[in-house]
């Protein structure tokens, strides 16, 4: 992931774990991205790609914080050292500074837009907030429809936490009714260090307990999955594509999920900041995880030395004994390594805060999941299990 603006955002939502980055550095200068930092990074990062399909994905902060400019600039770049491959680009947005000249750029460049929204107005705005305490929900909203207005691709990104958990039939069908067929979802799980407002270094478990009051609870967080996934499975399946659900079928079919948290092993998500750093992932910039810089390594060098593939491996090779004899293994993998911090019975700290969430909602699906496995496996849709239900129903009248 490229951060153009660093940490720097237009607004300032309470559960963001990623404002208090620029803290990492001590520099009075806005945190931009420059232009020369820009082609080396492109250069570089299209001759690392083995396949013919490169993706870019613009992060933040808030990357539109960057005029236009920046990414036409960006599309020279590409295309300058693209080589005959296919590139493609995505970035992840809060929507609230779109206009017109953006979402005709997003659709002639062909760019899907990630667009970070948690549920209908009450439940966006509880936590969402503008750097003055103002609501956002209306500024995103209208970010939206000039997304819809020039047909530009773009899919939803939530965070689910204390409060929104509680509404799932209430934020399934907010989706529904603004035409977003493509969700995907993340559970909001931070700790607070013993420096007020400031989150734990990841794997820091001196104090596991110590949760911020808005990450949701292992039970809310089973109950919404399985809520929301009562819905879907009547009338959705192949209509809406829910990421979390789509991933749990792969698992289920044992092939790759393409959702890290609930991969056997992580690592190819690290992170560019805007002065060259780069670190192992998103929700691992801290200086244990800094890899080195771009002006002094290759990109190769850091996303495939050894560290790195440590930090990938550990994630299945430090699972607890409990996970390891759990009938779901296959299906979370222990899932993301920054969310284990709990006891287990036998004193091992690194036991998945949402565990009990997890296999609440494993043991609900488990019979769709058989089902939908057997479909594919037959070359048929998945999409039949909806009519599997509809007749266990006429028969039960």
């Amino acid at each position: 992931m490229l951060k153009p603006a660093g940490s720097t955002c237009n607004l300032a939502c309470e559960y963001c774990y990623y404002l208090q980055k620029k803290e990492l550095y001590n520099e009075s200068r806005q945190q931009f991205l420059s232009d020369a930092l820009l082609e080396k990074f492109t250069e570089e990062y299209i001759a690392s790609q083995t396949s013919q399909e490169v993706l870019f994905t613009w992060h933040g902060g808030e990357p539109t914080l960057r005029n236009l400019q920046f990414y036409k600039k960006a599309i020279e770049y590409q295309n300058k050292y693209a080589r005959g491959k296919m590139i493609d680009n995505c970035i992840q947005t809060n929507a609230s500074l779109l206009t017109d000249e953006w979402c005709a750029f997003f659709k002639k460049n062909n760019w899907l837009v990630g667009v970070s929204i948690d549920g209908p107005e009450h439940v966006h705005d509880y936590y969402r907030h503008g750097i003055h305490g103002e609501p956002t929900f209306q500024k995103v909203i209208s970010g939206i429809e000039l997304l819809n207005k020039h047909r530009v691709q773009w899919n939803a990104m939530a965070t689910i936490n204390n409060y929104n958990a509680n509404y799932p039939t209430e934020f399934y069908h907010f989706f529904k009714e603004i035409k977003c067929n493509y969700i995907q979802f993340t559970p909001v799980v931070e700790r607070l260090s013993t420096d007020e407002g400031n989150m734990l270094s990841a794997n820091n478990n001196e104090k596991p307990n110590e949760l911020a009051p808005f990450s949701v609870k292992p039970q809310q967080w089973g109950d919404f999955l399985c809520a929301l996934f009562d819905l879907w499975i009547k009338e959705d399946v192949g209509q809406v594509f829910i990421q979390l659900f789509d991933a749990t079928l792969a698992n289920w079919m044992g092939v790759t999920p393409g959702l890290c948290s609930i991969d056997v092993r992580c690592g190819h998500a690290g992170v560019m900041e805007f002065n060259g750093v780069i670190y192992s992932c998103d929700h691992y910039v801290f200086p244990e995880y800094k890899l080195g810089n771009i002006y002094e390594k290759s990109i190769v060098e850091m996303m495939y030395g050894q560290r790195q593939l440590d930090f990938g491996r550990a994630k299945q090779e430090t699972l607890p004994e409990q996970c390891n004899s759990c009938e779901f293994l296959f299906a979370c993998n222990g899932e993301c390594p920054k969310n284990r911090f709990i006891e287990t019975s036998n004193g091992d700290k690194r036991m998945n805060y949402l565990c009990e969430g997890y296999k609440k909602f494993f043991h609900h699906v488990s019979p769709y999941m058989d089902f939908m496995k057997k479909e594919l496996m037959n070359q048929r849709a998945p999409s039949n299990v909806m009519n599997e239900l509809e007749r266990i129903k006429r028969e039960n009248i």
